[in-house]
């Protein structure tokens, strides 16, 4: 397990140079000035300009500014944005809130659609495995926007039960309870049909009719042995789509107000703030090496016959 965890760990550096570079060459080969907007409708100075480009090492080649870039990272740095704030300072408020929400978010998508896809699968063609099917098709269809603005101004405005915005970056769990579920619920229709899916098969394999026949009760077949086979693609599924939560919130934290990573992220790009993005957008990629590692890891837990020996 030990060899298995420091040669996966040996093997995100290559893939981390390389995300790193071409997000950083995405970002700083763009055509376009950083410096417009930075002195209000006025045009900046020559002066500020040249003083600007130096201090953010834009002079250089391509090549170069990445050499500094990765130079800082590798101590902890993770550079200033065009504001002059520290974005290390910036991410440590912001992953915070939106860490809480992309946790919440998984534990919706867990419980409920691991739940639900159960039900359905083990009452095929009954009336809760058409009620989950087709409520999970509907979410599908519907943009998240729409899921969001519905939610918000039904349990938000008109019964007033969870908070319409989140007031702030220390907002209480409570206020995001509604945001999180929004921001799984597309994620929480599609386990509840990967889970029913992978559920129905299992329960027609020769394993599961060779315990039937010497007595295993049904509850017991699908609780001890299908349900854990047919986990592991869920347990995929869900691992992958935590990062994608991390920066797939946008729309979310639009709808709610939330000053998330996912905002940092957008006003970064909007206002050309190279910088800021690309640390941003790598710290990313590197918690969702580490979900993925973990996700390896209970691989082993769910089904025995998988060693990382």
């Amino acid at each position: 397990m030990g060899k298995y965890i420091v040669r996966r760990l040996l093997q995100m550096i290559p893939v981390i140079l390389g995300a790193t570079f071409i997000i950083f060459a995405m970002v700083f080969a763009l055509p376009g000035d950083p410096t417009v907007g930075k002195c209000g409708e006025r045009p900046c100075s020559a002066e500020y300009v040249a003083k600007f480009r130096e201090e953010h090492n834009l002079n250089d080649p391509l090549v170069v500014q990445y050499g500094k870039y990765l130079g800082k990272f590798v101590q902890g740095d993770l550079g200033t944005n065009y504001y002059g704030i520290p974005v290390k300072e910036d991410l440590a408020q912001r992953y915070t809130i939106t860490g809480r929400l992309a946790l919440m978010a998984i534990a919706f998508e867990a419980v409920i659609g691991i739940l639900a896809g159960v039900l359905a699968g083990v009452r095929k063609g009954r009336f809760i495995d058409n009620l989950v099917t087709v409520s999970t098709l509907f979410v599908i269809s519907i943009p998240v926007f729409v899921i969001g603005v519905f939610l918000q101004y039904l349990f938000g405005i008109k019964w007033g039960i969870f908070p319409a915005t989140v007031p702030s970056l220390d907002a209480p769990t409570s206020s995001l309870i509604l945001p999180a579920f929004v921001l799984g619920s597309l994620s929480i229709a599609y386990v509840a049909r990967l889970t029913r899916t992978n559920l129905v098969e299992n329960l027609r394999s020769d394993y599961v009719r060779t315990a039937k026949a010497k007595g295993l009760t049904k509850n017991r077949a699908v609780g001890v042995h299908t349900l854990r086979n047919s986990l592991i693609p869920v347990v995929t599924f869900i691992g992958a789509d935590f990062g994608g939560l991390l920066g797939g919130a946008i729309v979310t934290e639009r709808i709610f107000n939330i000053q998330g990573v996912g905002g940092y992220i957008w006003r970064g790009i909007n206002s050309r703030d190279g910088v800021a993005v690309v640390s941003t957008v790598t710290v990313l990629v590197i918690v969702y090496l580490l979900v993925n590692l973990l996700v390896d890891l209970l691989y082993g837990v769910l089904d025995p016959r998988i060693s990382h020996d």
